[in-house]
């Protein structure tokens, strides 16, 4: 019996699990790996379909891919709009207007002289891919951010400009595209303006009338808890379609808006939807690479000829460096940020995506050499992802724009017990900020000259003046066991689970008060409470470090130690890891450990005495 299936093919579901399977998968290795993502899921894609032929989209999926790209991205972009907080923005308001209104013009006409010039492309498909190179990739700089740890503003400037531009970089492409369609025809120029105006003005209202009436709703409680998610992905869909009705490409401006709205309405569910959202996204985002990079074809790769090589050398070294100098010139941003955000600009998600879709229309209209479009944009995908992947980070540090050398811990909660953990850990040369909503539980810390920050850690002040994003770890130490499973159940997403730690708490092995996996952090300090903690203190205890070698093993210092509490292990290579209640440290090779015990001169005394 026939089954409709081109021979060779993959089953459409199987197709899709196919994707899904190696998104994720690359995403999954490149964060055990500690390499950038998205060179992984390109390279999965190319594997699967050019060089294996084991997977086909425009074979496997048929006419479904196009909608399902598109929508993605709407998506995406939409969830990027939902992280521009105005409150957020402080500081960098200026820079990211010029970025936007000066850098997006100027990035546009020195992209499409590169691409004439050097690439080789006509005055047509240059005009337009140079819209589409406005973007720099949302969907790539935020893991990049989170991998170099940088300084608010710097990191700022570079979120607000990649997702502000994107759609930008889309509409740009739209009116090049409209342009060169109307010069090839008897049509109307300024019949074609109005509409290309309409459609962007249609697209601010749409998006801005959905988000408010998504809030209002929201905030009025006339949707319930569980319908929240799927009703803002009906009407986010919605816009999406009759903007992208109106003027193709448009409703991508549409859904940023329409995020940026949500995310400045102060929702007290905003948080839960911006991290569903977040999740979706890490899955969209997966799935797209790995069908466009599928979707290629010998044929194309071929095309990435010296022209491309040297066309993205161009806009890398000297386009985007211009640009940024050029639009952040006479402000007060310091040459090191403005240098800093000069030489970052990895390209993503939207760009493969808007350039085959122009590509191939621009063949179409009758513009041949269009064909090279979404080669050049892998190359410049890639290029730029390898680039800013393994140099964004040390580079900020080189500049003085990052957190150097280790990732540091954020303790929540002033006491003796965080002070001297603190102490000792600065000692190895571990960046640590002590945090308190009571001044008093922080005097210790800074008479010891401690960093501290005096306010609630989950508050937006902690996050925009501590920058506590630039932190690793996260240790909730303070005496309220309820604040402190608060804390690290809050940032758990933000930091990882595996790098969240509280204290012990009272009565937690009782059934009766046992919590679930899902709240709280794992449990340092072999499990001891405030309470018993602060009383070693009193006693006279401090925190400290002890050298391990192949001659005087952990079982050595066990041994010599009786009551000693096994805080945390550190070496050059290993860095920081704090122990939780099911850690096991090795005795093998050298490194300190830093645990709590008698202050050096009791236990000369316990020693003497017995």
């Amino acid at each position: 019996m026939a089954t409709g299936v081109t021979e060779g093919a993959l089953d459409p579901v199987m197709a899709v699990a196919m994707v899904g399977a190696l998104g994720v998968g690359a995403q999954w290795i490149a964060w055990r790996l500690r390499m950038p993502a998205i060179v992984l899921m390109l390279a999965a894609g190319l594997l699967a379909g050019p060089v294996f032929g084991v997977f086909d989209p425009s074979r496997d999926i048929g006419t479904l891919m196009g909608p399902m790209i598109s929508i993605a991205v709407a998506i995406i972009l939409f969830e990027g709009g939902l992280t521009l907080d105005f409150y957020s923005l402080r500081g960098a308001e200026q820079g990211v207007k010029r970025l936007v209104f000066l850098g997006a013009p100027v990035g546009w006409i020195g992209s499409a002289l590169a691409l004439h010039y050097v690439g080789g492309l006509s005055w047509e498909s240059s005009a337009v891919f140079g819209g589409i190179m406005i973007v720099t990739g949302p969907t790539v700089i935020a893991p990049l951010l989170r991998q170099a740890r940088l300084n608010r503003r710097p990191a700022q400037l570079l979120q607000w400009e990649a997702i502000v531009n994107d759609p930008i970089g889309a509409l740009a492409a739209v009116l090049a595209f409209e342009v060169i369609v109307v010069s090839a025809s008897a049509g109307s120029f300024g019949l074609a303006a109005w509409q290309i105006l309409r459609g962007i003005v249609v697209a601010g209202v749409l998006g801005w009338a959905g988000g408010w009436i998504l809030s209002e709703a929201f905030r009025r409680g006339k949707v319930p808890e569980y319908m929240k998610v799927p009703v803002l992905f009906s009407i986010l869909l919605g816009i999406f379609a009759l903007t992208d009705y109106i003027l193709h490409e448009s409703g991508l401006l549409a859904v940023t808006v329409m995020g940026v709205v949500i995310a400045n309405a102060n929702l007290p569910s905003y948080t839960e939807l911006r991290r569903f959202k977040e999740h979706a996204t890490i899955l969209l985002v997966s799935g797209v690479f790995v069908l466009l990079a599928a979707n290629m074809d010998m044929e194309t790769l071929r095309l990435i000829n010296w022209n491309a090589v040297a066309m993205v050398a161009v806009v890398i070294l000297l386009v985007r460096p211009m640009t940024v100098l050029f639009s952040l010139a006479f402000t007060n941003i310091p040459f090191r940020e403005r240098l800093l955000v000069g030489l970052t600009g990895p390209r993503g998600v939207v760009l493969v995506a808007v350039a085959g879709l122009f590509g191939e229309r621009l063949v179409a209209e009758g513009v041949e050499d269009a064909a090279f479009l979404t080669p050049f944009a892998f190359a410049l995908v890639a290029a730029t992802v390898v680039l800013h992947g393994f140099t964004l980070a040390p580079l900020a540090r080189w500049l003085g724009l990052a957190g150097k050398g280790q990732p540091g811990v954020l303790l929540s909660g002033g006491s003796q017990f965080a002070t001297s953990f603190a102490k000792t850990l600065q000692e190895l040369e571990v960046p640590i900020l002590i945090t308190d909503t009571n001044r008093a539980r922080l005097r210790s810390a800074r008479e010891a000259g401690l960093p501290v920050f005096f306010g609630d850690v989950l508050s937006e002040a902690a996050e925009h003046s501590a920058e506590i994003m630039k932190y690793g770890v996260v240790l909730a130490i303070s005496d309220n066991d309820a604040y402190n499973t608060l804390v690290a159940t809050d940032l758990a997403p933000e930091f990882g689970r595996e790098n969240v730690y509280q204290l012990g708490r009272a009565k937690q092995d009782s059934k009766r008060h046992e919590l679930p996996a899902s709240l709280g952090g794992r449990i340092v300090a072999q499990g001891r409470g405030y309470t018993e903690l602060a009383g070693k203190m009193v006693q006279g205890w401090e925190v400290r470090a002890t050298n391990l070698t192949e001659d005087y093993t952990f079982e050595d210092w066990q041994s010599q130690n009786d009551g000693g509490i096994p805080l945390a292990t550190h070496s050059q290579t290993a860095g920081l890891r704090i122990l939780s209640e099911t850690s096991k440290v090795e005795s093998e090779g050298e490194f300190k450990l830093i645990w709590l015990g008698p202050a050096r001169e009791e236990r000369a005394a316990a020693s003497a005495s017995a």
